[in-house]
């Protein structure tokens, strides 16, 4: 599964980013403007959701429920300085997608029995699209945390994220984790579709 994350880009605009990942077959779209207004954000989103869901994807806004609530969009995702999920899920009903971030097992292993749905975990490397970022986790970080958590009888799915590029996927995969999470590197691509496409395809194993 892959997640793709919208990000500024001298280059594109958010709704070319997220046309492009739609139409190399991306289908969970994460709306991030951590800077934006509430306003800029649903100006956006307004664009995203009929693009989401002419492709069968799931749109999630990163941090403003009271938007996912107006908008009914897929989701949010929640970081750690965000809405509390449980309220979260409160305001938004048993349908909404609630993600949350986490650095660490521990982080993961509080969410046991919790109403969430996934879990992003990161940074896999230092990335430049995240500010007050914490500490890398790297391969052997996640093969730990995904054996801590499974011992712990957490399920939750876990999202790698931060840093990642397409020579990283399989490696990340073999972890445990059930999926990545991307924004700068496809972004950056030259080809930001055809570089889609391959990370898709080393996700779907077309590549063994």
């Amino acid at each position: 599964m892959l997640q793709f994350i919208t990000n500024n880009s001298e280059k594109y605009s958010i709704a070319e980013e997220v046309q492009m990942a739609l139409e190399a077959g991306c289908k969970w779209i994460q709306l991030r403007m951590k800077d934006a207004t509430d306003e800029e954000v649903k100006e956006v989103a307004l664009q995203l959701i009929p693009m989401c869901q002419e492709n069968d994807a799931f749109l999630i806004i990163d941090d403003r429920v009271e938007l996912v609530n107006e908008l009914r969009v897929s989701g949010v995702h929640l970081g750690k300085e965000d809405m509390d999920p449980l309220q979260a899920r409160e305001l938004l009903g048993p349908h909404a997608i609630i993600g949350v971030t986490a650095n660490t097992a521990e982080d993961i292993i509080k969410w046991k029995g919790k109403d969430v749905d996934y879990v992003g975990v990161g940074p896999f490397r230092f990335t430049t699209t995240k500010k007050n970022l914490a500490p890398e986790i790297g391969l052997d970080g996640y093969k730990q945390i995904v054996e801590q958590v499974r011992a712990a009888g957490v399920e939750l799915p876990l999202v790698a994220i931060g840093g990642i590029t397409l020579d990283d996927v399989d490696a990340i995969m073999a972890t445990g984790v059930q999926g990545i999470a991307m924004s700068g590197a496809i972004i950056n691509a030259p080809d930001p579709m055809l570089y889609t496409g391959k990370v898709l395809e080393h996700l779907t194993g077309e590549e063994e």
